[in-house]
């Protein structure tokens, strides 16, 4: 019995080594070999890697020009994260009951998902420019103070249809009775929304928070694409400060030290949210 139950496992185990291997080859050994290049001061193409020890992680604690880029990825996630979870939510609620249209309307915001972020960067550089521009309106693109904002704005378009389908999912798992409760007892709008609507849906927001906190800390394409880090590094994300260092700059051993210590710094982050709202999920 012992070894017909080990062939099984076995077997089972053999359907999940494509998902292994791929995971071997395009994320451990980069990543160890990335952790080397941190030691050397590589250029990228020479055969010739000089080790330096720690030297490239003492300059990274003592780079001003970080500052910059950690200022504006902290904006760009602070802002889309809670727009794309408030409005998403918000749609949500709107659309959560039936109404001639709502299908319609469903489709409408969840569209733009389904566009490439590259083009969603192209579309929203010419609204900002041509059509705003009829209305003698500057591009806020151009600005260094409503750069940061403008790239929000194309993330916030793209990415809220998304969470109002997860938050509609979960709205639609709320008893009705629970409303009808709250309505006998005499609760308002906000009273039945933070007592009895918040703590069903409380898997969703650890869901969605994460989700977008990720994506706005590795936020790259939209300032590859629309500003390409202008003006004067107004929305220059950290990737997009990696970047520069690993190819342009053909600084590898440095911009792969940033690019080591920023996944570390993600991953606590990342953590330490999620769990705060696993926590509150259980509270709730």
């Amino acid at each position: 019995m012992k070894k017909i139950k080990w062939k099984r496992e076995l077997i089972d185990l053999s359907f999940l080594l494509p998902s292994l291997l791929l995971f071997l080859f395009i994320i451990v050994i980069p990543l160890i070999l990335g952790i080397r290049y941190t030691l050397t001061d590589w250029d990228g193409m020479s055969p010739v890697q000089n080790f330096v020890g720690l030297k490239n992680y003492n300059t990274v604690f003592h780079d001003r020009d970080l500052i910059q880029p950690i200022l504006n990825t902290a904006l760009f996630t602070f802002v889309t994260v809670v727009a794309i979870n408030v409005l998403g939510l918000a749609l949500a609620m709107m659309v959560v009951r039936e109404f001639p249209g709502v299908n319609v309307m469903k489709s409408i915001i969840f569209i733009p998902l389904v566009v490439s972020l590259v083009l969603v960067s192209q579309m929203w550089m010419y609204v900002y420019s041509d059509f705003l521009g009829i209305f003698d309106i500057d591009s806020p693109l151009i600005h260094k103070g409503t750069a940061m904002l403008g790239l929000c704005v194309m993330s916030i378009w793209r990415e809220v249809g998304l969470a109002m389908i997860i938050y509609l999912a979960a709205l639609k798992g709320v008893p009705a009775d629970m409303y009808e409760a709250a309505t006998i007892d005499g609760a308002g709008f906000w009273q039945k929304f933070r007592n009895v609507t918040v703590p069903f849906i409380a898997p969703a927001f650890t869901y969605c928070i994460p989700l977008w906190l990720a994506a706005g800390l590795r936020e790259y394409d939209y300032t590859y694409v629309a500003t390409s880090g202008g003006p004067g590094h107004a929305t220059e994300s950290i990737a997009y400060y990696i970047y520069n260092y690993l190819f342009p700059y053909n600084k590898v051993g440095y911009g792969q030290t940033v690019a080591v210590i920023y996944l570390v710094i993600c991953v606590i982050i990342s953590n330490l949210v999620t769990r705060a709202l696993r926590k509150r999920e259980i509270e709730l």
